[in-house]
């Protein structure tokens, strides 16, 4: 125990002798905070629409008004031809186009049903999706707004009413910053954890002087630990710098335990660090060790559902996520965060991690060769 504890100090004395990685353990936080939480939404606002209305009647035109008069629609041009909103969707100059037909009103008062057309670019498809829901919410309150306005005072007393009101627990404004910067926190403690620890024996290897450790009497698991502890202690650090920032920036709300978010962040750091050490010592180079590392970075981090539910995901892309520790951290940060979930309910993720976890460090130790 006192050898590691000389190894930790000296492990600490050594990072922070670098000022690049004192002032990046605050400044990287700090701007992921700033910049990324509020920019990384997929909430979509002022989609430029392109209106046909042939019609000119008080119907079409009651339609363009409540376009226009909602939060998402900006109405960026109007056209009675065909082919220039289509030059305007091909340029991108407009998301939407709404062709309203001649004789949209008199089928309306003589068929009880009208046609409109939409055409939505769907490049981006999740935009497209969005604007299309978006669209679809508007043209079904008009049409149940027309159906109310042709029953009879009569009829309408005697049809049965349902009124609906929504609730949405965990986030009941439904402010996509509560979502995001929890996952924006996983990012931040995996990067540190992968790319400082790994880098950090990788440097040594081609300086030279992990040869002098290696004729020291120091065992293998020592040597692990002392190079796991530091940044583990510097990922909890930029764990609760990051809570403080987005309490501070953005009141982001906090049901559950701190205390058991880091109990579960330690498991974490320890699986992610156990894996850089593992493939430090795969690596000669630093430029090696990065290429492999940003590699998996990016595997772990889009199939970890920060931006897309694991659950949405084929079959093949869960049953991945088994062994991918970012998975399980971007999960039970939000349950802990948002819906203030205990020990109990996030005990198979802590089983789970923790099998990551002694896994990673135990390649980690064995991997490891003391070699002059």
């Amino acid at each position: 125990m006192r050898t590691i504890l000389y190894l930790v100090r000296k492990e600490f004395t050594q990072i922070f002798r670098n000022r690049f990685i004192s002032r990046a353990i605050f400044g990287i936080p700090l701007v992921q905070m700033i910049i990324l939480v509020p920019a990384v939404t997929f909430e979509i606002d002022n989609i430029k629409l392109c209106v046909i209305d042939k019609d000119m009647t008080s119907e079409s035109r009651d339609l363009v008004s409540r376009l226009q008069g909602s939060e998402f629609f900006l109405i960026s041009h109007t056209t009675f031809s065909e082919q220039e909103a289509d030059d305007l969707l091909h340029k991108n100059r407009c998301d939407l186009i709404l062709n309203i037909p001649r004789g949209f009103s008199n089928d309306i008062m003589t068929e009880n049903r009208a046609k409109v057309m939409v055409i939505a670019n769907a490049i981006n498809a999740s935009s497209a999706q969005l604007s299309w829901a978006y669209i679809s919410g508007v043209l079904r309150d008009f049409n149940a707004d027309l159906v109310m306005d042709n029953l009879s005072v009569k009829s309408i007393g005697t049809l049965p009413t349902i009124k609906i009101t929504n609730r949405f627990w965990y986030n009941p404004t439904l402010n996509y910053k509560y979502y995001m910067l929890p996952g924006i926190l996983v990012i931040l403690v995996t990067a540190i954890g992968l790319l400082l620890a790994g880098l950090n024996v990788v440097k040594e290897k081609e300086m030279g002087t992990i040869e002098q450790l290696n004729v020291t009497p120091i065992r293998k698991y020592q040597f692990i630990i002392a190079k796991l502890v530091p940044f583990l202690v510097i990922g909890l650090v930029d764990l609760a710098f990051g809570l403080l920032l987005g309490k501070i920036l953005f009141d982001i709300p906090f049901a559950g335990s701190l205390g058991l978010l880091f109990f579960f962040a330690v498991l974490y750091l320890i699986a992610v660090l156990g894996l850089a050490l593992f493939l430090s010592t795969l690596s000669s180079t630093q430029q090696q060790y990065l290429f492999v590392v940003f590699f998996i970075l990016l595997i772990f981090i889009l199939m970890s559902g920060i931006f897309t539910p694991a659950e949405s995901m084929p079959l093949w892309a869960q049953k991945f996520n088994l062994v991918n520790p970012a998975a399980y951290f971007m999960r039970v940060i939000r349950m802990i965060m948002l819906k203030g979930s205990g020990f109990i309910d996030i005990l198979p993720d802590i089983r789970g991690l923790a099998i990551i976890a002694l896994t990673t460090v135990s390649l980690a130790i064995w991997r490891y060769r003391k070699r002059v």
